[in-house]
């Protein structure tokens, strides 16, 4: 074969490999963009729960120039505290006494000492720890000086991991039905997930309550997901 005929063969296969790959590589493009095309959208899952975690920590304090006198006086007041709830049927296993303190100083020439301390309750009767908080004039009738703001009531819900599954389930059930939405709006269709970022669970007081969720065992569990999902014509 001639050596002009060579170079014709070599321009023809040169062209046919221009024009195949050219079409290979638009319609990877056009498959690109189909992939891409996509909807962000969030799912949010609600349950309202109870408390099963009730926690009363009653704070008081004594304070004088003998420090034997304090720690008297503040010895009494736990045994009532202690023995208060004991009568509002707590066993000994639920009350505790976590925190104790001392400060002494001088006023002039005077000594002066202060004994803070606290008894705590722990227990998963709520409806018990809501009547014994009720009852809580009966310490003051005691003798036991509750500081102020030092005998609150916390709630918790402690089983929020048995809740966890079935909830983003349900956030992502949502998800779905808002890209549904949309798609539809769009004139296209849902496929799979592409990808998906679960929030975080908060827990706060139930719609009504007043305040935080540890001020009333009234709660509710919420759960936001986003998720993006592809779109199909």
């Amino acid at each position: 074969m001639t050596k002009s005929g060579n170079w014709l063969i070599a321009a023809v296969i040169l062209a046919l490999g221009m024009i195949v790959g050219g079409y290979l590589l638009g319609d990877g493009l056009t498959r690109a963009n189909l992939s891409d095309r996509s909807v962000t959208v969030r799912g949010l899952a609600e349950r309202e729960v109870t408390a099963d975690l009730a926690t009363w920590t009653i704070r008081f304090t004594a304070q004088g120039n003998d420090f034997e006198t304090v720690k008297r006086q503040t010895g009494a007041m736990a045994n009532s505290a202690r023995m208060f709830l004991k009568e509002q049927g707590f066993a000994d296993a639920a009350i505790s006494a976590p925190e104790l303190s001392v400060n002494q100083w001088m006023n002039g020439t005077i000594p002066q000492v202060q004994i803070r301390q606290a008894i705590r309750l722990n227990t998963n009767d709520i409806a018990r720890a809501e009547k014994a908080y009720a009852a809580q004039g009966a310490l003051l009738d005691r003798g036991v000086a509750i500081e102020q703001g030092g005998a609150a009531m916390v709630y918790s819900f402690t089983r929020l991991t048995e809740l966890k599954p079935e909830m983003i389930a349900e956030a992502t059930k949502d998800a779905r039905a808002a890209a549904e939405q949309f798609a539809r709006d769009s004139g296209a269709s849902v496929g799979g997930i592409k990808s998906a970022r679960q929030g975080y669970f908060s827990i706060d007081a139930r719609d009504g309550a007043v305040g935080s969720s540890g001020d009333s065992p009234a709660q509710k569990v919420r759960v936001v997901t986003t998720v993006d999902f592809y779109l199909r014509d």
